[in-house]
């Protein structure tokens, strides 16, 4: 599903990510661990396309098939938008709309029917236990509500592959607990691929596989 190869950033002077070469299989949920500063959370925004490597001409991304640095801009978006799903520690989601607003929003952005999506994102957030909260705003959900909501806007387009960066970093414990279950689930039921970037060791614990990141590289599994 993820193919990554000869990765590397640096920022001015300092080099975020030095060689960095990983493999994700389709449907695994792996977790990328390690001390603040490691280069754990540029790492996504590399493999999730919001920003790209130092050196493209010797560095490798593909993502289902598709090699991601060959890509346009407006390819790159259009990829995006229809493969691949973002959650965030804090939920970004737009105060002034509705739930199901906020769920409907990447699928609109892609084009499609509005009937057809509205009913999808309430089969979504029906799913994720909160068909009560659809007509509701963000101001008027609690903190898991709302992260459920954001995990529903990330499914809306059937992405291929969920990036997330410290999902439950912003929730209490049992909430965090129920989003981690939650990855799971939908990972069984969908057969999605999940990347999640975390310092809470119960999550990562319960991954396929834990990378370790450490100056800027992956350490040997």
């Amino acid at each position: 599903m993820i193919k990554a190869n000869h990765i590397h950033k640096k920022y001015g002077d300092l080099q975020v990510l030095k060689d960095v070469n990983l493999h994700i299989k389709k449907g695994e949920v792996v977790s990328i661990v390690g001390p603040s500063g490691a280069g754990k959370t540029t790492l996504l925004q590399i493999l999730g396309t919001l920003d790209q490597p130092e050196n493209k001409k010797n560095a490798a991304l593909k993502i289902n098939d598709t090699n991601i640095l060959a890509l346009s801009d407006k390819q790159l978006s259009n990829f995006r938008n229809q493969n691949i799903g973002f959650i965030f520690q804090f939920h970004q989601l737009l105060p002034e709309f509705t739930a199901l607003e906020n769920v409907c929003i990447p699928a609109f952005i892609a084009g499609k029917p509005k009937e057809e999506t509205e009913e999808k994102a309430k089969e979504l957030l029906d799913f994720l236990n909160l068909s009560k909260r659809i007509h509701h705003k963000p101001n008027e959900m609690s903190g898991g509500e709302q992260q459920r909501v954001a995990v529903a806007r990330a499914l809306i387009n059937d992405p291929k592959v969920i990036f997330a960066d410290e999902p439950s970093g912003n929730l209490d414990s049992a909430s965090a607990k129920e989003l981690h279950q939650l990855f799971f689930t939908l990972r069984d039921k969908f057969n999605q691929t999940f990347v999640i970037v975390t310092h809470n060791q119960e999550l990562a614990n319960m991954t396929d596989r834990k990378l370790q990141m450490k100056d800027g590289k992956l350490l040997k599994e």
